[in-house]
Parts: structure tokens; C-alpha cells; sequence
């Protein structure tokens, strides 16, 4: 029997807030040893083959304050390409991680493995990049958003290659500021707002 909506009624959406670390991150909330250890700490542990890279960024909001409750999980190919759980795939490498913003600065860091083209339907290969979630106040449903290397060539990537306004593609290009190193800012609105991703 299907109930009468004047019975129960949606309650209003509401925002990740503060519970969203209480709950994915209890160290960094001030919990510890909640948890014998927090998943996604870390997508790669000692030994992983591959380049390994550290991303410095922040989210800002529309203001262009730097959001510093915003919380960031990531998932990745390994240095070959080839995604965890898949045969041939890098066993030191578990492409998910969980990280947030510093609670002073505002600023993210992940370090990581710097990921291989992917290979796709048909054969077709994406280049290397980095699938990012986003939670923070103010956003009732997570944002997708992706992670691409400017010194990777990026011209063949079907994802980028669906952007309409080329001018955007920009915003998912990390920065490279030194060797290993890159800069990636996410921007919720405004101009240069990140392009995000209906998945």
C-alpha cells in the first residue's frame, strides 16, 4: 500500500556542518582514539611504485574565504593506470583518501601517487587524473569534481573534452609549483568556479 503523502512529510535537507568530521574524521574533531585507526588516511602506503606527489589547495566560497570545516575524500588509478581491485593493480596503492581542510589556513594537502592514464570503453584512455568529493557547510549534497596535471597531455581526456566553455577546463588543471609538487584550488562559485561533475 503506498503511504498518502499528508501523512509524513520530508523533513528539510540539510548541511554536512561540523557532524560530517565527527563522523569521517574523529582525530581531526578532536576524538581521538575513537577508532583504532580512520579509513582513507592515506591512499598509498610505503612502497608504492610511481612518482610521489604532493596537491596543496583550498576550497573558497563564493566570497573567496577559504572554507575551513570543508572535507575532501579522493579516489585514484596507481602509477599504472590500473584502479585498486583490479588484477596487475599496485597492492601499495589503495586509491582512497580522507582528508580535510586546516582548521587555521584552510588548506588541504594529500599526498599521493601521481596516477597513470587510465584506460577506458573501447580503448579509449583518460589522462591522469584524480576523482575528489567535496562536503562543507553550505553544501547539502557532495560535490565531484576531478584533479588533472599540467604537465600530463590532457588533449585527448573524453572527460575534458565534453567541457563546452574551453575557458573552464582550466579549473581542473593542478598547478605544478615545484618538482612533485602542485597546486589545486577548488572555487564553489564566482568566477574561475571549478567545474563539478552530475554523477
Amino acid at each position: 500500500m503506498v503511504q498518502k503523502l499528508n501523512v509524513l512529510q520530508e523533513s528539510a535537507s540539510q548541511t554536512a556542518g561540523p557532524y560530517v568530521h565527527i563522523g569521517l574524521m574523529p582525530t581531526y574533531a578532536g576524538n581521538a582514539g575513537y577508532y583504532d585507526f580512520e579509513i582513507g588516511e592515506t591512499p598509498i602506503t610505503e612502497g608504492a611504485e610511481g612518482e610521489i606527489i604532493e596537491i596543496v589547495g583550498s576550497v573558497y566560497d563564493g566570497t573567496g574565504w577559504a572554507m575551513r570545516d570543508a572535507l575532501i575524500e579522493s579516489w585514484q588509478a596507481d602509477a599504472a593506470g590500473i584502479y585498486p581491485g583490479t588484477e596487475g593493480a599496485d597492492p601499495k596503492v589503495s586509491g582512497h583518501c580522507r582528508f580535510a581542510a586546516d582548521a587555521e589556513t584552510g588548506e588541504f594537502t594529500l599526498r599521493t601517487v601521481k596516477p597513470g592514464k587510465v584506460k577506458g570503453r573501447g580503448g579509449v584512455f583518460s589522462a591522469p587524473h584524480i576523482s575528489l568529493w567535496v562536503v562543507a557547510r553550505g553544501i547539502n549534497i557532495g560535490l565531484q569534481t576531478r584533479i588533472y596535471f599540467e604537465d600530463e597531455d590532457n588533449s585527448a581526456d573524453p572527460l575534458l573534452a565534453r567541457i563546452e566553455q574551453r575557458p573552464r577546463v582550466d579549473t581542473l588543471i593542478a598547478k605544478k609549483t615545484a618538482e612533485g609538487k602542485y597546486r589545486f584550488d577548488i572555487r564553489l562559485q564566482g568566477a574561475g568556479e571549478t567545474v563539478f561533475l552530475d554523477i
